[in-house]
């Protein structure tokens, strides 16, 4: 009996410690997923809260998204995009773009889709826990799509770019997730159906027929997919698209970011990641669900973003710079002049113009700066005005034909945008062509935002400049050094404010023999008027530096000559045998860079003058 008894405790203290330690290791899984969760939370937090201020950094690049990115209301549209496959894709991305007229809608719609992408990758691949934090890298891989192309903005022929591949990509999961719904026994036709959306998807339809295939144990269905993904593109470029290049069936939609002058291979780079990140989660996130691949995750995805981003104070200052000129605002393209201390030629164009509107050309032109920066622009991408806002400086300057000329030229490759198009309506009733103008903007009225967009009244300004230049195409290249030398010839021109321009120009040429004509002519039309700082200045420095090109007295400030003296002693104070004229330069700048003198000395070259002219000064 006592034995019986002693096995009877036995067994009651053995539940016990059972007991116990199933309690503790259900007490310590569920610490255990609380601390997995909660670093799952802090991670998409991170992330989110990093997605957040890129787009917000880059607002203005989406509103010249926007200006720049062709949709044109009707069949014929619609009809030349689907003619290509995946083109339904790059229409509805192209209709979508529309909203970056308001940025913040347009990054909110985009910012959907993307967590539209998280929510819907978790379900197609079945991911649990901590690797549902794997859709991340997706989602990295695509905000950096489209915040990496820098100056392909102006010059980039894919319509529809910046929506289509996040649609594109949530279409593909939501296929994905709909086929893993239905009996193994049915995935070969859901092969068949990927071969089926191709002229749809494109190179989507292929990753979809190829995540499908490794999501489970490969077995005879396979096989049908291995042969969909082999010869898709092959059987329909002979089907339906026969009159294409084999290069633009062959993944089609994926993006190629390739001009008639330039190539960039490194901004695909997203879309390989892309790619390989969607193969990779189907054969490793069952492995993955562990506390740390969140952090990891989170941390890939700011890294890739970051490191591969396209941000440039002066490239965003540009492009908020034509918009406010776009508006005739001035008053703002002068603000962001005041700000900016190393301005690229369009801003210094557009600060010129702004300068011609408001007043006080040649009393601020150069304080504010006419040394130009370069362009910050790693790739190999040949941008220049031609490309950003030159139908805009020549409307402004009353060069129409060449204005319209470069509105037809740039949009037949970007295509007809809403830019382009404004500016044709604008150059249309310049011409006082009424019923151009309202072809224009009957276009441009089917845009979401623009149903009452009017093109602002013509100018006087504008209207004088007209007068002024012969407005015949020359056929020449039109670069920055086009216009200053053009501009430099108006010295004949009645009109006061083609006088102002034409001594600028000259000013800015640093030709001493435009310079006295232009000069000539200004104080003719200008009796009245206070004679400008920096018409002084030029004054000063060419009466003292070429003698034999002297063609008039004016009176000056001695306060200006004073200051003209100083600043030749403090040149030969500072110049020394072995120091080259750009560190003298820099050293001055300071001091002397708001003057007309420094700008002939150390900052002329950016405008391409030829080395002949004005040789003497220089020298």
């Amino acid at each position: 009996m006592w034995l019986l008894s002693f096995l009877e405790k036995s067994l009651g203290i053995l539940n016990i410690v059972t007991t116990f330690a199933a309690k503790s290791k259900a007490s310590n899984m569920i610490k255990s997923n609380k601390v997995s969760g909660a670093i799952l939370c802090v991670s998409l937090l991170a992330f989110i809260s990093f997605v957040v201020y890129i787009l917000y950094i880059n607002q203005e690049v989406f509103y010249t998204v926007h200006d720049r990115t062709e949709f044109l209301y009707g069949a014929s549209f619609f009809h030349t995009l689907l003619s290509k496959p995946f083109g339904l894709m790059r229409y509805v991305g192209a209709w979508l773009t529309q909203l970056f007229y308001h940025p913040a809608v347009g990054a909110g719609v985009i910012a959907v889709i993307w967590i539209l992408i998280y929510f819907v990758g978790t379900k197609a691949f079945r991911l649990k826990s901590s690797a549902s934090a794997l859709m991340l890298l997706p989602v990295a891989c695509l905000l950096t799509s489209v915040v990496d192309l820098g100056y392909w903005v102006y010059v980039f022929p894919i319509r529809g770019y910046w929506f289509s591949q996040s649609v594109g990509y949530l279409v593909m999961l939501l296929l994905l997730w709909a086929a893993r719904q239905t009996p193994r026994k049915w995935h070969f036709v859901w092969y068949i159906a990927g071969f089926c959306f191709y002229p749809v998807l494109g190179w989507f339809a292929l990753l979809f027929v190829l995540c499908l295939m490794l999501v489970e144990k490969p077995t005879w269905r396979e096989i049908m997919g291995v042969i969909v993904l082999i010869f898709t593109a092959s059987i329909w470029h002979n089907l339906l698209y026969s009159n294409l290049k084999s290069d633009d069936v062959i993944l089609a939609g994926f993006p190629r970011f390739v001009s008639p002058s330039d190539k960039t291979d490194h901004l695909s780079t997203p879309f390989w990641a892309l790619g390989a990140v969607s193969i990779l989660i189907p054969l490793c996130g069952r492995y993955l669900n562990r506390w740390f691949v969140p952090v990891l995750c989170a941390a890939v995805g700011i890294i890739f973003t970051s490191s591969l981003m396209f941000h440039d104070q002066n490239y965003i200052d540009e492009m908020r710079m034509v918009r406010y000129a776009e508006d005739d605002n001035w008053q703002e393209v002068l603000h962001l002049a005041e700000e900016n201390k190393k301005p690229t030629t369009t801003m210094i164009f557009l600060k010129n113009i702004a300068l011609m509107n408001e007043g006080g050309l040649l009393d601020r032109s150069f304080k504010l700066g006419n040394s130009i920066t370069p362009l910050y622009n790693p790739d190999t991408l040949h941008v220049s005005l031609l490309d950003i806002a030159s139908p805009l400086v020549y409307y402004n300057y009353g060069m129409m034909n060449e204005a319209i000329r470069l509105n037809f030229e740039n949009a037949i490759q970007a295509g007809f945008s809403p830019f382009y198009l404004k500016m044709l309506s604008r150059c249309a009733l310049a011409c006082g062509d009424q019923e151009l103008m309202e072809r224009y903007t009957t276009q441009l009225h089917h845009h979401l935002f623009y149903d009452n967009w009017q093109p602002a009244p013509v100018t006087e300004k504008v209207k004088d400049l007209q007068k002024s230049y012969p407005d015949e195409l020359t056929g020449v290249e039109n670069s920055d050094s086009y216009i200053v030398n053009g501009i430099s010839l108006w010295y004949d021109s009645d009109y006061k404010v083609a006088s102002e321009q034409a001594l600028l120009y000259a000013m800015l040429r640093c030709d001493s023999r435009r310079f006295w004509p232009a000069l000539r002519k200004y104080v003719k039309l200008h009796l009245d008027e206070t004679f400008p700082v920096h018409a002084q200045e030029a004054y000063i420095l060419f009466m003292d530096k070429a003698p034999e090109e002297k063609r008039m007295m004016v009176p000056v400030e001695q306060s200006i000559y004073e200051r003209y003296k100083r600043f030749w002693a403090t040149i030969e104070s500072i110049a020394k045998p072995n120091m080259t004229i750009e560190k003298v330069g820099e050293e001055m700048r300071e001091e002397w860079g708001d003057t007309y003198w420094w700008y002939n000395i150390f900052g002329r070259k950016v405008f391409m003058v030829p080395t002949n002219i004005g040789h003497e000064v220089h020298s």
